[in-house]
């Protein structure tokens, strides 16, 4: 049986691609159905199909007597796998980097040390890194990691390789993980870091990773430009959601 992609999810990421590398610009009509349908060899049923999960995404706009173009594309890194910041550049066609601010190890906050079921005050590994999209400084990343994990960083240079893979090379099994996502004020050095004012509101994520036995590995405080990044969570109607409510003021994590 084959496992190949429908047509017109084959068709939309094409189309997809071509508005992330930047050959077609916000504001470009598309080409006509018709067009479309020569270049890929089929019916008007895949590429309407095709155009319709773009204007659902927001890659295009239009429709309904007015021709589709290209609108202005906010990245979206979606939940539905485990990826790291690198990866996801990558998926979309962006060039990922990265500048450490601080590699160390240093006692944790109690939150912290609370969410890697560690003692207060027990070390962890601490990292700090700006990351980039295309050389735009486009998140602040503060990781900590138990001794344990945190150890196998010792020969990573964090401001040319990710994380995420190195320690999946040591052995590091990521199995799980719980998003927390709001929005929070930019501190003093995410605004130096990410080029902002001070006080500008910043899409934030906090992630804590388990391995297969739910034993926490990491917990990640990310923080984004929101012209820059957005999350996507789908949803379907018989399947429960992974996307939870909660009271801001019960996950309180230090700031």
């Amino acid at each position: 049986m084959s496992t190949e992609a429908p047509l017109h999810e084959r068709v939309s990421g094409v189309l997809r691609e071509r508005v992330a590398r930047g050959e077609w610009a916000a504001g470009m009509r598309l080409p006509s159905e018709a067009a479309l349908c020569r270049e890929f060899g089929t019916s008007r049923g895949p590429i309407r199909r095709a155009l319709s999960v773009l204007r659902e995404e927001g890659v295009i706009v239009g429709g309904r007597g007015r021709a589709p173009v290209v609108g202005r594309v906010v990245p979206t890194q979606p939940f539905s796998t485990f990826s790291s910041f690198t990866e996801w550049a990558r998926s979309i066609g962006r060039v990922p980097g990265q500048r450490t601010i601080e590699a160390a190890s240093r006692p944790a906050p109690s939150t912290v040390a609370g969410l890697l079921g560690l003692d207060e005050g027990a070390a962890v590994v601490q990292v700090v890194r700006v990351r980039l999209l295309d050389d735009v400084p486009t998140m602040v990343e503060r990781t900590s990691f138990p001794p344990e994990v945190g150890a196998l960083l010792a020969d990573l240079d964090a401001d040319r390789g990710s994380l995420h893979a190195h320690l999946i090379a040591r052995g590091v099994e990521f199995r799980r993980a719980r998003h927390t996502i709001d929005a929070v004020a930019a501190n003093p050095l995410d605004a130096e870091a990410l080029e902002v004012a001070s006080g500008s509101p910043l899409l934030r994520e906090r992630r804590i990773a388990f391995d297969a036995a739910r034993r926490p590995l990491s917990y990640a405080d990310d923080r984004y430009r929101p012209e820059l990044a957005t999350f996507t969570i789908e949803n379907e109607v018989d399947r429960r959601s992974p996307l939870t409510r909660s009271d801001p003021t019960v996950d309180g994590s230090a700031r």
